[in-house]
């Protein structure tokens, strides 16, 4: 006989946007219970750089997101431990010529008017900012709000920072939501047991869209594989999030063929992670000696240093994609007690805790941080106005 087990809320997923979500509820007064089929940041958090970014989005409902986001991700780091790495580095984005640069401007200056902070550079003043940068480069724009945290370390503080109040069950995959006769959730249930709670929040990142399914509604989360490339421990030779011109577009392109460009950023820790790259190849984690080929040219054509360092791993990601480049947050009406947290594609980190205070809004009646209303997660459908 299944044993019968009670919360507020279930969260269905333990990476960081799932952590958020639970972190923020139980600061709201809710009893949590976050659910896995792996451990903590088994997924898409784990395989991720930790960018928490504005730099790279353009004026609307995402940045609206990721501005609240950089607040709390500043007030997060001042009381969870220093494990999560918060380095509050800014920015680097640099143009390859005179018609980029003028790109790279026109973009800065709709950012500004949304409440970013957005500094042009020089050429002749790069290195002051970089000094192992490739020479020639004509300029670029500092973007001081930029950070980083360590993704995996991040999730699971904020899963600790949330108390007694938040229950963990991994290594047990929902197979199935519990509903009431008129179709309301009622819980979930695992292959081992069934979980109660009159609300049910899918944070199940690149599987969302399948979760989303066994409630019977549509979700159109697709997986954007990308990989990362870890070079040996090194002195800080790189001080920024640096990347080129081209990661904006790549990142706000709706293409399944493969994209490269060039981002490279240092670590505490001492390695340098090389991204980014970004094509839709469904699950498949096999290794792609093309995009390595591609990150490690792109990585060394803006810091020829790199071209004589050792990379010692590289892994792969996959994104979880939405068509629109918009998250799902918030309430679903069409299956009362869901609520939807997925589809964060690249910037789940940087977004989760403000998508955890969206959740926790809604599920408490309380007043939302924001406009969630281009978030809203049946706008997928055909009728959905």
């Amino acid at each position: 006989m299944p044993t019968r087990e009670t919360s507020d809320v279930i969260v269905i997923g333990a990476g960081v946007v799932g952590a958020a979500c639970a972190h923020y509820a139980a600061l709201a007064g809710l009893s949590v219970t976050v659910v896995d089929r792996g451990p903590v940041a088994g997924g898409t958090t784990g395989a991720g750089e930790g960018n928490l970014l504005v730099s790279d989005k353009e004026p609307g409902p995402e940045l609206d997101l990721a501005l609240l986001s950089t607040a709390l991700w500043t007030e997060l780091a001042e009381r969870l431990p220093p494990s999560v790495e918060y380095e509050a580095k800014g920015g680097l984005v640099v143009a390859s010529d005179a018609t980029g640069l003028r790109a790279l401007r026109a973009f800065a200056a709709r950012q500004e008017k949304a409440g970013v902070v957005a500094h042009e550079v020089s050429g002749d003043r790069l290195h002051d900012l970089e000094p192992h940068l490739a020479p020639g480069l004509p300029g670029g724009f500092h973007y001081p709000q930029d950070a980083q945290v360590m993704p995996a370390h991040a999730a699971a503080q904020l899963l600790r920072a949330a108390g007694d109040r938040v229950r963990l069950v991994l290594g047990e995959e929902v197979t199935g939501l519990l509903t009431e006769p008129g179709g309301r959730v009622r819980g979930v249930r695992t292959a081992t047991r069934e979980l109660h709670a009159p609300h049910v929040v899918n944070a199940a990142g690149t599987w969302g869209g399948a979760l989303a399914a066994l409630a019977g509604v549509h979700l159109p989360v697709l997986p954007r594989r990308g990989f990362v490339l870890v070079t040996e421990p090194l002195p800080r030779v790189v001080r920024h999030k640096v990347y080129a011109a081209d990661y904006v577009a790549d990142v706000a392109s709706g293409s399944a063929a493969l994209q490269t460009s060039a981002v490279v950023e240092g670590t505490p820790a001492g390695p340098v992670l090389i991204g980014a790259s970004r094509e839709r190849v469904g699950f498949d984690r096999t290794l792609s000696t093309e995009v390595l080929r591609r990150l490690a040219a792109g990585a060394t054509a803006l810091f020829p240093v790199l071209g004589g360092v050792r990379a010692i791993r590289t892994y792969p990601g996959f994104r979880p994609y939405l068509p629109d480049h918009l998250p799902a947050i918030g309430p679903d009406p069409r299956v009362p007690g869901l609520l939807h947290a997925c589809g964060h594609e690249g910037a789940g980190i940087g977004l989760a805790p403000a998508t955890g205070q969206l959740v926790a809004a809604a599920l408490t009646g309380a007043r939302p941080p924001l406009d969630a209303h281009p978030f809203r997660p049946e706008r997928f459908d055909t009728a959905a106005p």
